[in-house]
This record gives C-alpha cells, structure tokens and sequence, in this order.
C-alpha cells in the first residue's frame, strides 16, 4: 500500500488556452439603425406590434451599444445630428413619436411602449435618462408641435416613474430659459404629469430631487418672481402648480424669517429693531400675524438651555418669557394671534413633559403682560384647545378663568350701574 500522500496538482506555471476573440466590432450606428427602422416600417403603427419587435429584437441586436441611436430613432425617427435635427442622407421612420399624432391618448400609448422596453432590459435605464436630458437641450431644433409631444411624453414617464425629475435640469439651460423655450414647453410637462397624477405626488417628486425650490429659474432672472410666475402658469390652465410655487415661496420666508430672528435674539438685538424687521418681511412676503407669532414664539423658545428639572424650569420659563413678553406682544394685535399662542404653548407644554405644570403659570403671565386677553383665554378654554394634554391643562387653568369670567361680570354689572 502506497502511503505516499498524492501531490496535489497546482496552477503554478501552467497555461490555459481561452477561446480566442473575434476582434472587437466596429461602433456602427448606422447598421443598427437601419435594422431598427427595417423592423418599424414591417410592423407600422400598431404600438403594440411595436413593442413586441422591440422586445424580441433585445435578443438579436446590440441594444446596451447603441442605446442612444435606438432612442433617437423612436423619439424622431432616426439618428439625431448635434442639435437636433436629422440627417438628410440617413434613413427614417414614420414609426415615431414625432411623427404620431399630438395628442395626450397617443404619447400615452407611446410611454408604454418606452415602459415595457426599459422594464424588459434594465440597462437602457441609465441610457433612457441621458437620451430625455440631451433631446431637452435640443429642443430649440424641433418644431412647436414636436415639442409639444416631447413633453406631453415625458410628463407621463414622469408620472409613471419610468424618468426620475432631475431630467428637468436641462431646462434650466440659459438659451432655452431666454427664449421662453423652457416655460413654454415646462406648460405642456405639467399638464400631462399632473393629469395623470396629481400636484402632491408631482410635489413629492421635485422634492425627492431638490427641484421643489428652483421652478421660478424657467424664466430669466429679471422674471424670477412669485407674481410673474403665477400669472405665466395660471394663465396656461396650471393654477395648482401655481399656488404649490406660492407656497413654496412663502414656506421658505417662513424659514428665513424664524433664522434671522433667532440671530437677532442670540446677538442681542433691541426689541424695537426685531419688530420692524418682522413688520417689514409680514408686509413684503404677506405672512399673517397669526403666523408669525407662532414663528417669535418658538425663535423664543428656541434661544435658551432649559432646566432638566420639572421643579426648577417653571421657574426658569417665568423669567425667560417676561424678558421677551414686549416682543410677543407686538405680535399679538389679534383674537386669531392670542388663540394660534395659547395653542402653541399649550403644544409645547406636552411636548416637552418638563413644563407639563408650567402651562398655567405662562398664561397667567401672558394676561398680566398684556400679550393674551380674556375673550382669547375663555375661548380656548371652552373649545378651541386641542386634544394634547386636555384634561391636564383645563384643570391647570379651570381657577383662573372661573376669576377672568367673575372678572368680567363684575365690569359688567359695574359698566351697568355707570349707565
């Protein structure tokens, strides 16, 4: 018996042939596109028929090579020159969107065919997205109607996810925005994006991309405005697309607003200086009292180190909010401004648990100061607190508004004897 191990054999200084090659193949858009439009023109304008060619031919042709080529042929119907415009010398196809009918049925049916091909081959994804990015910087090549089918198109692949929003970024080109291009064509995008969604999941999408703050950059920057903006789209039928940019507009004052005062706090700044910036940005970005209260109340609130104690930080609340009750004051001209107040104390009590029991002591604090009123106090009290802490805060404050309501029956039956 051999007991001699048996060598292992070893990779070392050996060499394996591998199947030789073909060299590698010419980049030849030009074959490929004419097998393409071949396949089109065999299967005309049954988008269904389309749709299956394409599928089958995945298997045949070099779709991740000439990825751009295939899509600038069933975009326009054949390679597309820098620009935009066709090659006279190169064959086309009617088969195309730019050639279909201008209407929001057909690039429906045109999507499904682009959704079916990108979900059957993944890897068109990247090529998809490049091919809308450079067709957007050409749009100054194409004709209005040709356009206007781009863009009902790609609003619906937006709608549909087959495009991801930051393709809008070629809008933002600066020949297309100053020749209205963008604007016009950004009309069409909406109308069929919102149409097939609606403009709170169009919203979440610009979002998602951080496009929700750059809409107004469709215009020059000499147009650049809220006012301008809104007519321009209110005017073409897009009236909640241009609210959302309203809203954006104000919602970001709004967050500019409560930085600067919080600034303004920290440094120090005499109160009488705070309250005519706050005036003038409520004036030039129509902001109402009642929200910028709830904004100086919680820049106040904002601007100190809060005791961890439930016993000391009342205390500490009482001291701090008497400093700034002058500021709050300025602010609180209004019924609607004292009841938006006495909510957002009253939310900030049960939301930080520490000043659960502080929530009296502040609205006493707030009466005597001047900054809160009794018919304010009374109503809250009666109905128009929220549900956070209810029972706790009423029972905190069932002392004080049984004085405020003796109180006022007392001027009452006093006012009476005057007469």
């Amino acid at each position: 018996m051999n007991n001699q191990k048996q060598q292992k054999p070893t990779l070392s200084g050996q060499r394996f042939k591998t199947r030789k090659r073909d060299e590698k193949e010419r980049f030849d858009p030009t074959q490929f596109q004419d097998c393409i439009i071949q396949g089109l023109t065999e299967t005309g304008t049954d988008l269904e028929a389309v749709a299956k060619f394409l599928d089958a031919s995945g298997a045949k042709l070099d779709y991740r090579r000439y990825a751009e080529t295939l899509f600038d042929i069933l975009v326009a119907g054949g390679m597309l020159a820098p620009g935009g415009t066709l090659a006279d010398d190169m064959m086309r196809t009617d088969v195309c969107v730019f050639a279909a009918q201008e209407d929001l049925e057909t690039m429906q049916a045109f999507a499904q065919v682009f959704n079916k091909l990108i979900r059957r081959y993944k890897y068109l994804e990247k090529g998809f997205e490049d091919e809308v990015k450079k067709l957007l910087l050409f749009l100054k090549g194409f004709s209005e109607s040709e356009r206007n089918k781009l863009a009902m198109l790609t609003g619906v692949l937006l709608a549909n996810g087959t495009l991801n929003a930051s393709i809008l970024n070629s809008l933002y080109n600066e020949n297309l925005v100053k020749e209205g291009v963008s604007a016009a064509f950004a009309v069409k995008l909406f109308k069929s994006w919102i149409n097939e969604k609606d403009i709170n999941a169009v919203a979440a999408s610009l979002r998602k991309v951080s496009m929700d703050n750059r809409l107004m950059e469709l215009f020059p920057a000499n147009k650049q405005s809220v006012e301008h903006f809104t007519k321009y789209f209110t005017e073409a039928g897009l009236k909640e697309l241009s609210e959302y940019v309203r809203n954006q507009q104000t919602i970001g004052a709004r967050k500019e607003l409560q930085k600067e005062l919080q600034e303004q706090m920290s440094r120090g700044d005499p109160f009488k200086d705070i309250i005519l910036y706050v005036k003038e940005e409520m004036k030039k970005n129509n902001i109402p009292e009642p929200v910028v209260i709830g904004i100086v109340w919680s820049s106040v609130m904002s601007t100190v180190e809060w005791n961890k104690k439930e016993e000391l930080v009342a205390e500490q609340a009482i001291k701090h909010l008497k400093q700034y009750s002058p500021l709050l004051a300025a602010f609180t001209t209004q019924g609607q401004s004292e009841l938006t107040l006495l909510l957002k104390i009253q939310e900030y009590c049960y939301d930080n648990i520490h000043f659960m029991k502080a929530f009296q002591k502040i609205v006493v604090l707030f009466y005597k100061a001047e900054v809160l009123s009794e018919e304010p106090i009374l109503k809250w009290y009666k109905d128009a607190h929220m549900a956070k802490g209810k029972s706790v805060f009423l029972e905190q404050m069932k002392k004080f508004v049984e004085w405020l309501k003796n109180a006022e029956e007392e001027s009452e039956s006093e006012a009476e004897d005057g007469d």
